[in-house]
């Protein structure tokens, strides 16, 4: 059984997470952390990890990036492997997440789903045909109306993963508004859409003279994710230090 400590445990995801261990019987959370305290009939909820006494194989992180710096130190000090799921990080934190990684195993994704790590597989795939024949790329992302962070942690890989099979040769745009010249070649551009309640959408356009190929992911409920994160929990517990993503959980 992989025991457990859920980090961000009353936010959106990490309820989702918890009604789901329950009928996983090779998972339990053993504790939960929220800065606002509160409670669970299943599990002990402290405020602060470091209120936290409980034994751990994993951490899962499902929290905001101000609450990051103190869980990488927390991981570091007791030698629990972290599944790293926030986004938004500073350049500083990416640094510390490396860091921690050569102590304990992290795993860091963008998104956890199943779905959006083929995606990331198949635009790079596109990126080498029609990207390289001159097509223009562009990413479209859509979430609820209070998600922080924009563009998204998932656009931003989709748009990394395009720029990687371009040799590098590419830079991000997110805003034309004060921009009045044609579209560069090298660009790939990145809109973010907030509103409703929206779980995720992405969209990665390749536009050709007279054609285009899109590639869509649409998660319709936050369970995709909060499997993914039991997943790879389960799978991390006993690995060596290093970074590891999702690819590495589903063997792509």
């Amino acid at each position: 059984m992989t025991r457990t400590i859920l980090h961000g445990c009353n936010g959106a995801m990490g309820q989702m997470i918890a009604d789901l261990a329950k009928d996983d019987s090779g998972f339990q959370i053993a504790a939960g952390i929220d800065p606002k305290g509160g409670e669970s009939p299943d599990f002990p909820v402290y405020a602060s990890l470091k209120e936290c006494g409980e034994r751990a194989d994993a951490v899962v992180d499902f929290s905001t990036a101000a609450a990051v710096d103190g869980l990488l130190e927390y991981c570091g000090e007791k030698k629990i492997p972290l599944v790293l799921c926030t986004t938004g990080l500073s350049s500083e934190q990416m640094e510390k997440v490396k860091e921690l990684s050569g102590v304990v195993p992290v795993l860091r994704s963008a998104n956890m789903s199943l779905g959006i790590n083929l995606l990331l597989r198949l635009v790079k795939e596109g990126a080498k045909v029609l990207g390289m024949a001159g097509f223009d790329m562009e990413i479209v992302e859509k979430h609820h109306r209070r998600k922080l962070d924009a563009p998204s942690g998932t656009a931003m890989a989709l748009a990394e993963a395009l720029n990687e099979a371009m040799g590098g040769s590419c830079r991000f745009v997110y805003d034309r508004s004060q921009v009045r010249q044609p579209r560069d070649s090298k660009e790939i551009g990145i809109s973010a859409v907030r509103g409703g309640t929206i779980v995720g959408q992405h969209d990665v356009m390749f536009l050709g003279t007279d054609e285009m190929v899109t590639f869509s992911h649409h998660a319709y409920s936050r369970a995709v994710f909060a499997r993914g994160a039991l997943s790879a929990a389960e799978f991390l517990a006993d690995k060596e230090p290093g970074m590891y993503d999702m690819s590495d959980v589903i063997g792509l």
